[in-house]
């Protein structure tokens, strides 16, 4: 990793304003899928370690999908982050906020996004260096009005909010003015990766960015 990675990595997610956060069950799902969602113009994935699978998919799309910037979600350990950057992994997104994980990921220079979901989580995050957070479970804790209310207290802080969020509460999530880009699976859901539909998951990545195109430029 290098220093620019931080930079790059929240770059492509404020061009894009989608996280698509992936579960896979097979590693052969991993480039089809990440082709489908960078030709619908979602060229980033957060492929979580929910399952065995995940170290290998990560592989497969750093390998031979090099125009999609992919990253390891749901990293619980120090452990899980480096088998991650070991598969490629190029952003490390975890559930809460583990110290560990955190200055693991910044000894190697590996982009890391904690969850928060409280004043004291933000600050601890503060205290850590980190600027740029996911935000979870979004929708069950507050959503986009917890975004407006913690925004005022904390102007240097900006969030992925990521739990529940719907391609139609999107637009909601900018505008707070805080929100970098929303994590979710709706443009990739299990039902659709078991089938293979992975035109859908184009298709649904398409509609997505066609929307958020109609919104403008974030500010």
């Amino acid at each position: 990793m290098t220093s620019s990675s931080s930079a790059n990595t929240a770059d492509t997610l404020r061009r894009v304003r989608v996280l698509p956060v992936i579960v896979l069950d097979r590693a052969e799902d991993a480039v089809p899928l990440a082709e489908a969602l960078e030709a619908g113009g979602m060229p980033i994935a957060e492929v979580t370690f929910r399952t065995d699978a995940a170290p290998e998919a990560i592989r497969r799309i750093a390998r031979q999908c090099p125009q999609v910037l992919v990253g390891a979600g749901t990293v619980l350990s120090s452990e899980q982050a480096r088998q991650a950057a070991d598969a490629g992994a190029q952003f490390i997104v975890s559930p809460g906020l583990n110290p560990a994980v955190v200055t693991y990921c910044q000894s190697i220079g590996m982009p890391i996004y904690p969850g928060v979901c409280t004043p004291t989580e933000i600050e601890q995050a503060r205290t850590l260096g980190l600027r740029l957070v996911k935000f979870f479970p979004a929708e069950v804790v507050g959503g986009a009005k917890f975004i407006e209310a913690i925004g005022g207290v904390y102007r240097d802080m900006e969030f992925i909010p990521t739990g529940g969020i719907r391609r139609d509460m999107i637009a909601r999530y900018l505008a707070t003015g805080r929100v970098v880009a929303c994590g979710g699976s709706w443009m990739a859901p299990a039902a659709w990766l078991h089938a293979g539909a992975f035109e859908k998951v184009r298709a649904e990545a398409e509609a997505t960015m066609a929307e958020l195109s109609s919104l403008g430029t974030q500010t």
